[in-house]
């Protein structure tokens, strides 16, 4: 028997029952009377007729194994919520259908190797879940997406070997997603970036001997990383930074650490700042 709520049907009293098409719901045509005699649909809470998306999702929760035949249903959230439960050998089909939402939930289920042909699909909802899954070898189809964040998706993916071809993007969240992947010394060409963001998270990355190009970075976000990594013996030019924050780390990096006896007072006036 199907898990009922405690209180049926209360979290759907603001709506009345009604199909896509907005007429009453009449459960004495329903093709699954049988399901209804058996206490597997609910009129109002758990109904494959109804407009209601959680309505129809409850009904396929409770009834999986009808799934499959309605993929051809007219009305697209049903369509959409039955392609979760339908086999999956029956889904290349619906990456044809008209609708994006069940386009999406399509893509959710089947294997990557069969989502290529939806790389260019006209919604940017569709080429995001496309991005997501498509094997990482098929990506660069994808690098000049004119979606921003689906190319943040490519850029998180993309075969690191790759991943160099996106450090120009016009746009900085993918810039961003490419810093903090690139490796050096492809990571040096990032090092000029326009956005002080993204030269940030080169500076959190680049190997500490490498951090010398940013030293006189015009962001002070960007020095403050570099203060906090570069070798001490590199630490001169920040120690007179004109932004104090920046100054007070490379200070700190070089102030010798007290030892002995004199290290648990240290700690103790550590606890107290």
């Amino acid at each position: 028997m199907p898990k009922v709520l405690d209180r049926p049907g209360v979290d759907d009293e603001p709506f009345e029952s009604v199909d896509w098409q907005g007429r009453a719901v009449d459960c004495s045509g329903c093709a699954h009377a049988a399901l209804r005699a058996r206490g597997l649909c609910q009129l109002g809470h758990a109904c494959v007729a109804d407009r209601y998306a959680k309505r129809i999702e409850r009904f396929f929760d409770w009834n999986p194994t009808v799934a499959n035949e309605a993929l051809e249903h007219p009305y697209f959230e049903v369509r959409a919520i039955a392609a979760r439960h339908a086999d999956v050998f029956l889904l290349e089909r619906m990456l044809g259908d008209p609708d994006e939402t069940v386009r999406w939930s399509a893509v959710q289920r089947l294997p990557g190797s069969s989502l290529e042909k939806l790389a260019n699909d006209p919604h940017r909802e569709v080429r995001i879940r496309v991005a997501l899954r498509l094997p990482p070898g098929s990506l660069p189809r994808m690098i000049d997406d004119p979606d921003y964040y689906v190319r943040v998706q490519v850029a998180k993916r993309l075969p690191l070997s790759l991943l160099s071809r996106m450090a120009n993007d016009s746009d900085d969240q993918v810039r961003m997603a490419v810093a903090r992947r690139l490796e050096a010394p492809a990571l040096l060409s990032m090092v000029r970036d326009p956005d002080p963001a993204v030269r940030a998270i080169v500076a959190q990355r680049l190997p500490p001997g490498l951090l010398d190009r940013l030293i006189q970075d015009a962001d002070w976000r960007v020095r403050y990383e570099v203060a906090q990594r570069l070798p001490p013996r590199d630490l001169g030019a920040l120690l007179a930074d004109p932004e104090e924050a920046v100054a007070a780390v490379a200070r700190a990096r070089l102030m010798p650490r007290p030892t002995g006896e004199s290290t648990k007072q240290f700690q103790v006036l550590e606890g107290c700042n």
